[in-house]
């Protein structure tokens, strides 16, 4: 089981300086991959179902992870994540596209139906059918990047004689991994993901497998996708013990990824990095 960290993009952990020497860190530990949350905007004053205080800073995870490829080598970068019905799905292909280029093929591109309604309404996007939207944008996304005469016509995205260069890396595109718990996000993640990312407890993890698993009962998954991988971060407590872990690995996480909150000292989010890099050996 591979080890990931979450949320450095984010509070006290945001600035350059803290961004370089957190991520070469995470990557001499033996953390194989450093995820990024998104919120455009934030409903101020916060509410009950908002994850942050609108005056706490979070920085675009697009350009947080390209600034972390550029200052390493082998972490993989990953969106946890982006919010796909706020975003323009050809503008986002290229952005992702880019971005897997210049870190040679390390990008996991996390990609969720939102659920924050002030969020959406800001940026201009109905709650209603956002299900619908991020599945048609995942599938223009993908035949922007791997047909030859890249073609597709649906009720939110629609195109023909274009095209967009550099190509991802992988022919196939970027790898996709579908955030989300509910039983259309399964099905996503089933039928158009590389992978599952999830969060919780891990007493939650075994409800989430079994949606997981009825999902792949009644969706098809295409064989180009392969096995879907298990990304799962526990929420509840903060820190994993070798037990939590050896739980994870017994149930098929492939990629456990750490959350150093309450994030408000860099150099306690290093002692935690440090801390959990023992999961590692």
């Amino acid at each position: 089981m591979e080890l990931g960290v979450h949320g450095l993009n984010m509070k006290a952990t945001l600035g350059p300086a803290d961004t370089r020497r957190l991520a070469r860190l995470a990557e001499e530990l033996g953390y194989t991959s450093w995820w990024a949350g998104e919120h455009v905007v934030l409903p101020s004053p916060r509410t009950a179902d908002s994850p942050m205080e609108p005056t706490d800073g979070l920085l675009d995870p697009l350009v947080h992870l390209a600034y972390v490829a550029a200052v390493t080598e082998r972490l993989q970068v990953g969106s946890a994540i982006v919010i796909l019905p706020q975003r323009n799905p050809l503008v986002l292909a290229k952005q992702a596209a880019s971005l897997d280029v210049l870190s040679g093929g390390r990008l996991l591109l996390g990609v969720g139906a939102g659920y924050l309604e002030p969020e959406m309404t800001a940026i201009g996007v109905p709650m209603a059918r956002r299900g619908k939207r991020t599945d048609e944008y995942l599938d223009a996304m993908t035949a922007l990047w791997t047909e030859p005469k890249p073609e597709f016509h649906g009720e939110f995205v629609d195109f023909a004689d274009i095209d967009a260069h550099p190509r991802p890396v992988s022919p196939g595109g970027p790898r996709i991994v579908v955030g989300g718990a509910s039983p259309a996000a399964f099905r996503r993640a089933v039928s158009r993901g590389h992978g599952w990312f999830g969060n919780g407890t891990a007493d939650d993890l075994p409800q989430h497998l079994e949606g997981l698993r009825r999902a792949a009962e009644e969706v098809e998954r295409p064989a180009r996708l392969g096995k879907l991988e298990i990304t799962y971060m526990q929420l509840e407590p903060v820190a994993v013990d070798p037990a939590q872990a050896r739980r994870y690995a017994d149930l098929g996480v492939d990629r456990l990824v750490i959350y150093p909150l309450p994030l408000e000292d860099p150099d306690d989010v290093a002692k935690f990095l440090e801390h959990h890099a023992g999961l590692i050996r």
